[in-house]
């Protein structure tokens, strides 16, 4: 039996795979998240044998969850789903120790075989979210990417430094750069930019 914890925003996806996924294997959902906070307290609370977690959600979304959840349990697996595999946000779910990287669109039994795979110790990036991930290359540093991602979300360079734990010279330095790199005139659109290029 494979214990898990379900973290997506999308309701009808979410419940879906709570559903579908014990049926297709031996599988047992121990709790389900809303967004990356809730997700973060279940996984802690629950310790899962694997997290299934979005990568977009609203407040903490699905990276920033995973850092989180790997500074308290370093050896926590995780099944990330997305959308939009975008190369620097994969390379950086890579880094951060994340071991499977599956479609949202891809069938619930394909998802079930791959958190067994997961469970036994082995990785699985699905090919096609793979290609992404060597599509092109990004000049931008993964500081650079932070920022710029946080950015696009519309928050301040003051609650940018506090989101990421910098100063706020070291996030204008990183946005200035990133504007440098993208030749770009703001940061807003340095991080519209980085977005269009699949970078973030």
């Amino acid at each position: 039996m494979t214990s898990i914890v379900l973290a997506d925003d999308e309701v009808l996806l979410r419940t879906a795979l709570a559903t579908l996924l014990p049926m297709e294997g031996d599988i047992t959902v121990l709790a389900e998240a809303t967004d990356g906070g809730t997700a973060i307290a279940a996984t802690l609370r629950h310790r899962p044998d694997v997290l299934v977690i979005d990568l977009e959600m609203p407040g903490v979304d699905g990276l920033e969850a995973v850092a989180e959840i790997r500074r308290v349990r370093p050896d926590q697996v995780i099944l990330m789903l997305t959308r939009h595999a975008r190369p620097g946000v994969l390379r950086k779910a890579l880094r951060l120790g994340v071991q499977g990287f599956v479609s949202k669109s891809a069938e619930p039994a394909h998802i079930t075989s791959v958190i067994a795979t997961l469970h036994a110790g082995r990785r699985w990036i699905d090919p096609d979210v793979s290609a992404l991930a060597v599509t092109e290359d990004c000049p931008l540093t993964d500081r650079e990417i932070d920022v710029l991602r946080v950015t696009g979300e519309g928050y301040s360079v003051a609650d940018i430094a506090t989101r990421l734990h910098l100063a706020p010279g070291t996030v204008r330095n990183y946005l200035s750069n990133a504007m440098r790199k993208t030749q770009t005139r703001t940061r807003h659109d340095a991080a519209r930019y980085a977005r269009e290029h699949d970078w973030l």
